[in-house]
């Protein structure tokens, strides 16, 4: 039986829409710990990190990076205590699944499992998130928050946002669709494995992710999985920030988590960016829950 550990980061720094700090109790809501339970995880709550409102705070408060990063006092100091719980998870062998927020928790996640080890990474996700404060046209942090993790660009001498064990060489990107500019140019220059949606379309979901995996699980300790929810299709999962068109199937996007259930020796597992706000009836918040419990082996048979 697989201990699990649920972690909320009802964050919203790292986004322009407001809602999706609602995310962890929308996803507990929809039954997570039952669904975790039908997949035999022994499961305990271990509550929300505290985060004080975004209207109390001051978006350009920071400096310190050359461009324009919004919130990154406050996007520290969230992720660092994430990552401080994320890895004293681990030690107690337990396995850690974050609720987000917005995808810029993803920092103190990677930071917290690849704290003391060789650590692979699966990103399902729409978008890169590997801007930089110079590349940025948002100065949104959920759009950077892989690029931080691989210390890119700006990002390369900021300690508290580096992923210690992550190698770039072991990271995939599934089924991006929206790129920016500057992002396109940083992916292509970096050691990571991105699969589009048009690889997905061309080559079958099955053979891409074949391909994922392998990247992933290279020679590492574990893999941590990131999974953005739209990264699906917004027909399917409409209560998201940045809905982008032409993403995966209900059916898909289970059996990616079915195939890291079968084939992925999970360390960690992350579901962000489910926005109550903008959904329909908790559908979003509902299928994160079911998606989480794919990944942690249910099957239908």
């Amino acid at each position: 039986m697989t201990r699990v550990r649920i972690l909320g980061a009802p964050t919203d720094y790292g986004a322009d829409r407001r809602g999706v700090d609602m995310g962890p109790s929308a996803i507990r809501y929809a039954g997570l710990a039952d669904r975790l339970a039908g997949a035999d995880c022994d499961t305990e709550d271990g509550g929300d990190l505290s985060v004080p409102r975004v209207e109390e705070r001051d978006p350009d408060a920071d400096r310190s990076l050359p461009g324009r990063a919004k919130y990154v006092n406050e996007i520290e100091d969230v992720t660092g205590r994430l990552a401080d719980r994320v890895a004293s998870t681990l030690d107690a062998g337990v396995t850690p699944l974050v609720l987000g927020g917005d995808h810029s928790v993803a920092i103190g996640s990677l930071a917290g499992t690849s704290r003391d080890a060789s650590v692979g990474v699966l990103w399902f996700d729409a978008h890169g998130d590997f801007n930089t404060p110079t590349t940025t046209p948002s100065g949104n942090v959920h759009g950077m928050s892989l690029a931080a993790a691989l210390g890119v660009g700006a990002f390369a001498d900021v300690e508290w946002a580096t992923a210690p064990g992550v190698d770039p060489e072991n990271v995939a990107l599934i089924g991006v669709r929206d790129l920016d500019p500057g992002e396109r140019e940083a992916i292509r220059s970096s050691p990571v494995d991105a699969f589009t949606m048009s690889d997905v379309d061309r080559r079958g979901l099955s053979a891409v992710l074949d391909d994922a995996v392998s990247t992933a699980t290279d020679g590492v300790d574990g893999v941590h999985v990131s999974l953005d929810l739209d990264w699906l299709d917004p027909t399917v999962a409409p209560g998201v920030g940045t809905p982008v068109r032409g993403g995966v199937t209900y059916r898909e996007a289970h059996a990616a988590m079915e195939t890291v259930a079968a084939r992925v020796p999970l360390r960690s597992l992350e579901l962000v960016e489910v926005n109550p706000i903008l959904d329909r009836e908790n559908e979003t918040a509902g299928l994160s829950a079911e998606l989480a419990a794919s990944a942690f082996g249910k099957r239908i048979l």
